[in-house]
């Protein structure tokens, strides 16, 4: 190789970056101590963008295109140093390609718990993770403020970083949008729209382009005692659904006096009215005891609402009846009136309830008077006077 040559292989004449790998923020192009010609060529591709420093100064930054580099497109180096040439001859500086695709897919969560002051349950530890989406939008000061003199810099490097950031503005939002914990999951989205913006003031030169929440846990015993909580809530109208059960197997049997199906029909119904019955007053009790054991553990009181309003009214008389050779119930008075109308319950039908010594016939308890209603006299004779009572 003659002088000549090799003078010019000291030279840079094209300078560009292809990138292999799916995760690289920056990559420093390897001058290698050589100088870059006066003329030379930079091609700076799509989702790119080359940033020029010299001796620890930020000088030009390109965005994608091709270049020709001399005085008229780098002002801000020629500038920085004056050179007296201008670029009129060769010149040193650091190349830094910087990668501005959108990186997708990026996972956050809480490596511990955090706590929150509720307005339900006081203070309370919660867990959450999601995903994010992130670009560099100023690779300037991407360059300045992250990266350094670093040749090559990768998306691992700063998502420990990153996550703090997360964490903390993730928690500063909670407490400002003073959501309760029950309502939190129909607030993802808005969270997540707050902790994007607030992530984007950072001077980092990065953009968030996406924030998701995916999930918001509490603690374990919390979460269980609020399913629990849940379940006591579908089974408030239980009552309502019992009594239109009741009245729709009535009207079976009814509308099938003489067939076992009706009957049948009648009798499912009367277990399924005993069944539920107890099963009400399990969950009554499971009621009370999960209220008290979440006082006792300091997370108040969530259905002080709920029990600050009056108690029920006491329970009506129920009474079992012994039907077709089989017994059934209790009934509650209205229920036998009703079984009274359609047939199925008559005078002479044996009950009884707690406190009786014994069954009895139905026309024989006072109580159930009203269940028959009161007998009318026999109707007039035709063409005569009806007789007197005793005569």
């Amino acid at each position: 190789m003659g002088l000549l040559d090799w003078a010019k292989s000291q030279f840079i004449d094209v300078i560009e970056w292809q990138d292999q790998t799916n995760d690289t923020l920056l990559h420093q192009y390897d001058c290698r101590g050589n100088e870059i010609k006066n003329g030379a060529q930079l091609i700076v591709r799509e989702s790119q963008a080359a940033v020029f420093v010299k001796e620890g100064e930020l000088g030009d930054v390109f965005a994608p295109g091709k270049y020709t580099l001399d005085t008229n497109n780098m002002p801000i180096l020629t500038s920085l140093k004056s050179w007296k040439y201008a670029f009129n001859s060769p010149f040193k500086a650091e190349v830094y390609m910087v990668n501005t695709k959108v990186f997708t897919a990026q996972k956050w969560g809480t490596p511990n718990v955090f706590y929150v002051r509720d307005q339900d349950f006081g203070r309370v530890s919660l867990r959450a993770f999601g995903t994010y989406s992130f670009r560099v939008a100023d690779p300037g000061m991407f360059v300045q403020k992250i990266s350094g003199t670093k040749s090559e810099f990768r998306v691992n490097e700063i998502a420990e970083e990153l996550r703090s950031l997360i964490i903390t503005n993730l928690i500063a939002a909670i407490g400002e949008s003073k959501v309760s914990l029950l309502d939190l999951a129909a607030h993802y989205k808005t969270l997540g729209d707050i902790c994007a913006k607030n992530l984007n003031t950072s001077d980092y030169g990065l953009q968030f382009t996406q924030f998701l929440i995916n999930s918001i846990s509490l603690p374990e015993e919390l979460q269980k005692k609020l399913d629990e909580g849940t379940g006591m809530n579908m089974l408030g109208d239980m009552n309502k659904y019992q009594q239109m059960s009741m009245a729709d197997a009535m009207k079976t049997a009814a509308s099938n006096p003489g067939g076992g199906g009706g009957m049948e029909g009648m009798m499912g119904m009367m277990m399924m009215n005993n069944m539920m019955n107890q099963q009400m007053q399990q969950q009554q009790m499971q009621q009370q005891m999960m209220n008290q054991n979440m006082m006792n553990q300091g997370y108040g009181n969530p259905y002080a609402q709920q029990q600050a309003a009056p108690p029920p009214p006491p329970m009506a008389s129920s009474y079992y009846a012994y039907i077709n050779g089989q017994q059934a119930g209790p009934f509650p008075i209205p229920t036998l009136q009703q079984m009274a109308a359609q047939g199925t319950f008559t005078g002479d039908t044996q009950v009884w309830k707690q406190g009786m010594p014994g069954w009895a016939a139905a026309n024989t308890v006072p109580e159930l008077a009203s269940v028959f209603g009161a007998t009318p006299p026999p109707p007039p004779m035709p063409g005569g006077v009806p007789p007197m009572p005793g005569a």
